[in-house]
């Protein structure tokens, strides 16, 4: 018998061919009381990932920016005073509590800050000596003393504060906002790390999609003239670039019409088009010859310090970014002498150099937004992967601790002057309302206007989302 076609099909070919006619039977039933709208919707959104989708609720926050401070800051050196420190320097640990061991495990004696604390503000928050700026924003703070991690080692932390899980592979708390939102600005990327100059362990997976579509991902901007690599065109006259890239469009297009849906060759198209448009839209957005020298004084581009200077682009740039509706910002730790805020020894000197780096930029960052009337609209948090011990690693360093660490909020729907959640004498364990990087993570999309229980993405057979099966609202420091 002859075959109707002068070449026969494979069965691969054939079920190729009639796969649409499969996938209408199926959608038929499951279209059942679902509205053509509800359909299209679903299109749409599906061959444009970052089109804007409703937020569960009204929101509180328009952004959020994240001041990530990499290798954890020392609580009781900055935000959580203990006097009995003080009182008992230098004395045994393991006669006044139970000693958990540690990442190097060199358990020295009690260690007293090297810095005074003071009470700012008519709320009466204690900030240390290494923070003098921010302490006068204390009004606009809540602070959370009582964090808790699961990791004691720097890579795992690292992806279990930006991801919700300690391995490696999983969307980044951005990607989660990205895809929950979409994007608010059709010129700029949705998600944005400012690049300090520090790359923190676990690499730049802390920042990926995970299994959402690629489109997700945040987009890094390093500092300098040229925040993106081929951001300035090479071509002589307009219209060859846009003759290259229409011809690319064909291309791809054309490669899709034969494969049928294929994420990462969809999310490139997009990639290319919003490259495209980032070519007018960032050199625009990294001119800050605009800014008058009172705000830029305000941040501390004055500054002696190239470090502070650098963060205080960074802040800078993060205002700006606010303004053109970019819904996540995360800044990283400039790459100063000291190795980042993981002071294992030179404590003083290390911790220093950091809060010089970071404290006026954050503090004119705040200032900024709130004469502004930004900062009604912005979250902004800051926190590290975990925090440091009560006593002495060698003479003059401080191990990991996870068991205990210090973070802060402010601005959009949050209680300043707010202090939940408390340690122990020492500073070394959570005594009340221990938090949870989930907690943290829900209550962060909570005030963006998401639901964290209902932000929900179908992967490895079951529902995964940013809080896992974890996470409750911090209620407490919102208004």
């Amino acid at each position: 018998m002859k075959h109707p076609s002068p070449t026969p099909y494979s069965r691969r070919q054939m079920l190729n061919l009639c796969k649409n006619g499969f996938g209408g039977l199926a959608l038929l039933s499951l279209m059942n009381g679902w509205s053509c709208t509800s359909a299209a919707s679903e299109i749409q959104a599906s061959s444009n990932p970052l089109a804007v989708k409703p937020p569960h609720y009204a929101p509180r926050a328009k952004s959020i920016i994240f001041l990530y401070m990499d290798g954890g800051v020392s609580q009781v050196d900055s935000f959580d005073p203990k006097p009995r420190l003080t009182k008992e320097h230098g004395q045994d640990p393991y006669k006044k509590f139970k000693v958990d061991a540690t990442q190097f495990n060199n358990i020295g004696k009690l260690l007293k800050s090297h810095w005074d604390f003071k009470q700012y503000g008519e709320s009466g928050m204690w900030f240390s000596e290494l923070f003098p700026n921010i302490a006068t924003c204390a009004d606009d703070i809540a602070m959370v003393r009582s964090m808790v991690s699961e990791f004691p080692e720097h890579t795992n932390a690292n992806y279990f504060l930006h991801t919700g899980i300690g391995i490696q592979g999983r969307p980044s708390m951005g990607s989660w906002v990205t895809y929950g939102l979409g994007a608010a600005n059709d010129n700029l990327p949705s998600y944005v790390v400012l690049d300090g100059g520090l790359i923190p362990p676990g690499g730049l997976d802390n920042f990926k999609s995970g299994f959402l579509s690629a489109s997700y991902q945040a987009s890094i901007l390093r500092p300098g003239p040229v925040p993106v690599a081929n951001i300035i065109p090479q071509e002589e006259k307009d219209g060859l670039q846009q003759r290259k890239l229409k011809f690319a469009r064909q291309m791809d297009h054309s490669l899709l019409s034969k494969l049928g849906h294929e994420d990462q060759v969809a999310s490139a198209i997009q990639n290319y088009e919003l490259a495209f448009r980032m070519q007018a839209s960032v050199p625009e957005l990294t001119d800050l010859s605009g800014e008058s020298e009172t705000t830029k004084k305000l941040y501390g581009l004055d500054d002696e310090d190239k470090h502070t200077r650098g963060y205080a682009a960074q802040c800078l740039l993060a205002r700006r970014l606010v303004e053109r509706d970019v819904r996540f910002i995360e800044l990283t730790c400039p790459r100063v002498a000291a190795d980042r805020w993981d002071q294992h020894n030179n404590l003083k000197d290390g911790h220093e150099r950091n809060a010089h780096a970071v404290d006026k930029p954050i503090a004119g960052l705040l200032k900024d937004l709130k004469q502004r009337g930004l900062l009604e609209t912005t979250l902004v948090v800051f926190a590290g992967e975990f925090g440091r011990t009560p006593f002495s690693q060698g003479k003059d360093g401080r191990d990991h601790n996870p068991s205990a660490f210090s973070i802060w909020l402010a601005g959009a729907g949050i209680k300043g002057g707010t202090v939940y959640g408390m340690t122990d004498e020492y500073g070394y364990r959570v005594i009340d309302k221990p938090t949870s990087i989930h907690d943290l993570h829900a209550t962060m999309l909570h005030l963006i206007g998401i639901d964290h229980e209902n932000l929900t993405y179908r992967f490895s057979g079951r529902d995964i989302r940013l809080t896992d099966v974890h996470g409750h609202v911090i209620k407490d420091i919102l208004v």
